[in-house]
């Protein structure tokens, strides 16, 4: 309890402790989840929005075609620029700065 020296014992059998342990182990599922998402979109979107002329929407369909920035990374100019919204401008700009 806040302000008490003694902390609050509660039996390892009683339902209330038990209610309590599921609300914290629901509440840290959630908040570990919700990290999680937000890493592996940062992760995604930040190495292909570092490149000259690359928005959301070509990175996008980019990941859509290949389905891994491996795979981007792996392939040549004339590949990218048969995605859609992928111009050869765009498509010779990947290919350099993954291939620099």
């Amino acid at each position: 309890m806040p302000f008490e020296k003694t902390p609050l014992l509660i039996d390892k059998r009683d339902e209330a402790l038990k209610l309590l342990q599921r609300i914290r182990d629901e509440a840290h599922r959630f908040a570990i989840t919700y990290h999680r998402t937000l890493r592996q979109k940062n992760a995604k979107f930040s190495e292909l929005s570092k490149i000259k002329g690359i928005g959301p929407k070509k990175v996008k369909a980019l990941l859509t075609a290949f389905k891994s920035i491996e795979n981007i990374k792996n392939s040549t100019v004339e590949e990218l620029s048969k995605v859609n919204g992928i111009d050869s401008l765009a498509a010779k700009n990947i290919y350099e700065y993954f291939h620099a």
